[in-house]
């Protein structure tokens, strides 16, 4: 059976010129350790692949506990060059939390 991350996590969005910033938390502390297990810079970059042009990277933040992923080319440019209906890259943290796990990854 499959969830959904908007299931166990929210997330915010952040800009800077043409890199994106994408913080994923979980409601419940304990769904961290199925994050960092099933979230990798490799499974956000495939997921929003249409839209990240550059490379992902991924921070964990355990203290918080949170995810933090680094998206460059992400922003068509960066805010006062983009022709992106979206230039700041706010639709991309919904859009992440579109992203499928298995249930038998832990939830």
């Amino acid at each position: 059976m499959k969830f959904r991350l908007h299931d166990i996590a929210h997330c915010r969005a952040g800009d800077k010129g043409d890199t994106s910033t994408l913080s994923l938390i979980p409601f419940d502390e304990a769904d961290y350790p199925l994050l960092c297990r099933e979230v990798t810079a490799e499974a956000v970059k495939a997921f929003l692949g249409r839209t990240i042009r550059g490379e992902v990277t991924r921070h964990e933040l355990p203290n918080l506990p949170a995810l933090q992923f680094v998206c460059t080319g992400a922003l068509g440019g960066g805010v006062t060059t983009s022709l992106a209906i979206d230039p700041h890259g706010k639709c991309l943290s919904s859009e992440l939390l579109e992203m499928e796990l298995e249930t038998g990854t832990g939830l």
